[in-house]
């Protein structure tokens, strides 16, 4: 009989997974523990993903995989029993508070002590992400539950000094022993739980804190254990209904190519920089607006300076005075989830600029450049966007081609061979799972980012169903293998299907328009440690964002 690799039981795992959770989409519900709940759990148990850490180990709480999800989940996740997926219905105008998980932007509605709703405006790749951290997260519970009681239905000491510390019945002071209980409990050092502890606590706004999300999904998979109270995920008529249709990117582009037509900017030249919505702004507005404040900082410090907690008011000054030189923001109300930024590139032409920041003055006053920023879409949501984006604006007077000139995309990846911080500038784009690939003429090279004191890794770029379904078998076989990738993303081959339709198909757009691809690694998922679910990129991250974004704009503004 013909044994498979570990790479090929994986990329198996990442395909039942998928089938699963689209059919249980398509059913309208599923409860965790039920027959099919089971099968998404076994194959997210058979993939092993490195964002999950020690997930297969029956007698560990992975922790590290635990804060990653917690931070993406909204707070007061780990206490509801059911949980709902739903399209935008209208709950904005509810007396229900809006939550919002602060590492990835979407709206969630606590409906009552059991109950949560989650918006979903972003597409499968945001359900599919979504259910991966929620099998997960019932997974871990299970494990708490087994350390809390035994099969006789006997509470374990550690378990009930935990309840009364979290419930307020008791008057423990002493963390140190508190940390031991929950350890104990966890089956983690001391240490360990005390360093989960702490990043949570860095954020007590968006999260309960490590104490009470342990107790709560305990006591959620306890009582589905002993006394039948299923936990259940369902999703909306109106989801199911409207996904795949890019309502909410239609909505999105309509409403930029309307301000652009409104604002006599439709038929100059555009130039489209997917990235986050920082850089840009600060790179071309902040050295002006604020000159002695940031004299003699290079772009790297000063954004550092910008970006501390502290300097609110800085940032507030950057934007007020972007917006009376040339700077609009179209503030986000289709759903997408999707700020962008326009900026007339001529009004630069009278501010005094970074000096690493040069303009072309006699190519800006001859082309008239408009740049639109759009935020970071989220898997799929890359094709939808892009896609309405590029189509013609339908004016009352007929549709109006958009002038686009070039896009750029700049993004965090993971790296298969370099460090946290290291450049990738792809050459193609390959589909995970179906070796569906696009290559294409990037206008950056390696070369561009020479002896700018990072690694840079020219090649393919794997662009993955979810960060979070990939394990060191899968990602070496696409490193080591005739692929020969160098890192790993979810946009990029949703970004370039969409822009080589429109350019070569459909005749949106110019066939011509000129492309830039460049990342920076967030992670490396082939180095324990290293992997999303140890921590943010931090200052680590500031150098290439800006360097990259550097490059972008030297490329607009200096077209000879």
């Amino acid at each position: 009989m013909l044994e498979l690799t570990r790479a090929q039981e994986s990329r198996a795992a990442i395909e039942k997974l998928y089938i699963e959770m689209r059919h249980l989409f398509n059913r309208g519900f599923y409860k965790p523990f039920g027959v099919s709940g089971r099968e998404v759990n076994e194959a997210l148990l058979s993939l092993r993903p490195e964002i999950y850490g020690s997930i297969n180990d029956a007698k560990k709480v992975e922790l590290d995989g635990l804060v990653y999800v917690i931070d993406r989940l909204p707070k007061g996740i780990e206490e509801c029993r059911f949980i709902k997926f739903i399209s935008e219905e209208g709950y904005y105008a509810s007396g229900f508070p809006t939550i919002i998980p602060p590492k990835r932007k979407r709206n969630c509605y606590r409906i009552d002590e059991e109950q949560m709703f989650m918006e979903i405006t972003r597409g499968r790749s945001e359900i599919y992400d979504t259910l991966t951290h929620l099998t997960f997260l019932y997974n871990e519970a299970e494990k708490i539950r087994r350390r809390a009681i035994n099969d006789k239905g006997q509470y374990s000491r550690e378990w009930l000094q935990l309840e009364a510390i979290v419930t307020g019945h008791t008057e423990e002071q002493n963390k140190e022993i508190a940390f031991t209980y929950l350890s104990t409990l966890l089956g983690r050092t001391f240490e360990e739980t005390k360093r989960a502890w702490q990043r949570l606590a860095e954020n007590p706004k968006a999260n309960n804190g490590l104490f009470h999300v342990v107790y709560w999904m305990g006591k959620l998979a306890i009582e589905e254990f002993l006394h039948g109270k299923d936990r259940e995920i369902s999703f909306s008529p109106a989801l199911r209904e409207r996904i795949g249709h890019h309502i909410y990117g239609e909505r999105w582009a309509s409403s930029i190519k309307r301000f652009l037509s409104e604002n006599q900017l439709i038929s100059r030249p555009l130039h489209i920089i997917s990235a986050n919505p920082h850089s840009v702004l600060n790179c071309l507005y902040a050295y002006a607006a604020l000159p002695k404040h940031f004299q003699g900082m290079d772009l790297e410090n000063m954004a550092l300076e910008i970006s501390k907690p502290e300097n609110k008011e800085l940032r507030d000054e950057i934007e007020f005075f972007a917006e009376q030189n040339g700077g609009s923001f179209l503030y986000e109300d289709s759903g997408a989830n999707i700020p962008v930024q326009i900026f007339d590139a001529t009004c630069l032409l009278r501010l005094k600029m970074h000096p690493d920041i040069v303009l072309n003055r006699e190519y800006i006053e001859a082309n008239k450049p408009v740049i639109l920023v759009m935020d970071y879409a989220f898997g799929e949501q890359a094709y939808e966007t892009m896609d309405e984006l590029l189509k013609p604006y339908q004016s009352p007077e007929g549709d109006v081609r958009l002038n686009v000139a070039s896009i750029s995309i700049m993004g965090k990846a993971g790296i298969l061979e370099g460090e946290k911080g290291d450049l990738m500038i792809p050459t193609s784009h390959v589909f995970e799972g179906t070796a569906d690939n696009y290559p294409f003429d990037n206008d950056f090279t390696a070369a561009d980012f020479e002896g700018c004191g990072l690694k840079v890794f020219e090649g393919a770029m794997i662009t993955v169903l979810g960060t979070s379904l990939q394990n060191k078998d899968v990602l070496s076989y696409f490193k080591k293998s005739s692929w020969q990738a160098i890192g790993l993303e979810m946009e990029g081959a949703h970004y370039q299907k969409a822009i080589q339709a429109a350019a070569k198909i459909r005749k949106n757009i110019s066939k011509d328009v000129i492309l830039r691809y460049a990342y920076y690694a967030s992670d490396n998922p082939l180095v324990t440690g290293s992997t999303l679910a140890s921590g943010s990129l931090g200052a680590i991250g500031v150098k290439p964002t800006y360097l990259i974004t550097a490059k972008i704009l030297d490329k607009i503004l200096n077209r000879y």
